[in-house]
């Protein structure tokens, strides 16, 4: 079995390279003496699902590369004792994006968001939608301007409301245009 050193030796090289090494590479990374056993690897390695081969056998990285471990939880009541235990590792977006093709990131400027936990410097990703449900927090376009506000739909009216007290509502004079809805949030403290 590969070990977990020689893998992250080959992850290592490709987080800085941001190639796959070579045969010879690989073989200068874990130490090895003969590319025999840096072969090996590399089956033990495609069998545990943690690199892959394209069509003409050229090494390509596997989810495991963006991965990172989830250990598992931890309680933000009373403490209690806790075990460490290795869940399977997942990529950030793997997690975060249910539709790639459709999902971009916006940097959050303004304050107008923060009782509902979205903070100036937040990076936001939305789902491009031209459709959503009342109470969804959406990226829209009112009367020419761009704005992140939670959508607000009483019968046929329609208002933007944001989650600091200091904003009133906004209620569109001519157009509204949904472009997006917010499904999840990257702070960086």
């Amino acid at each position: 079995m590969a070990t977990a050193a020689q893998f992250h030796k080959i992850v290592a090289f490709y987080d800085a390279h941001r190639r796959m090494p070579s045969y010879q590479e690989i073989m200068s990374l874990v130490r090895f003496r003969s590319k025999d056993s840096v072969f090996k690897l590399v089956n033990r390695l495609i069998d545990q699902g943690r690199i892959k081969k394209d069509k003409t056998g050229r090494l390509l990285p596997t989810r495991y590369f963006f991965a990172i471990p989830w250990l598992g939880s931890v309680v933000a009541g009373y403490p209690n004792p806790a075990e460490e235990e290795l869940l399977d590792p997942i990529s950030l977006e793997e997690f975060l994006v249910k539709n790639k093709e459709s999902t971009y990131m916006l940097n959050v400027t303004g304050d107008s968001m923060i009782d509902a936990g979205i903070m100036p410097g937040d990076i936001v990703l939305v789902e491009r939608r031209e459709e959503a449900k009342h109470g969804e927090i959406v990226v829209a376009e009112v009367d020419g301007e761009w704005t992140l506000k939670r959508l607000c739909k009483r019968g046929r009216k329609v208002t933007l409301e944001a989650a600091n007290k200091n904003y009133p509502p906004i209620e569109p004079k001519n157009e509204l245009r949904i472009a997006a809805v917010v499904c999840s949030l990257i702070r960086k403290y």
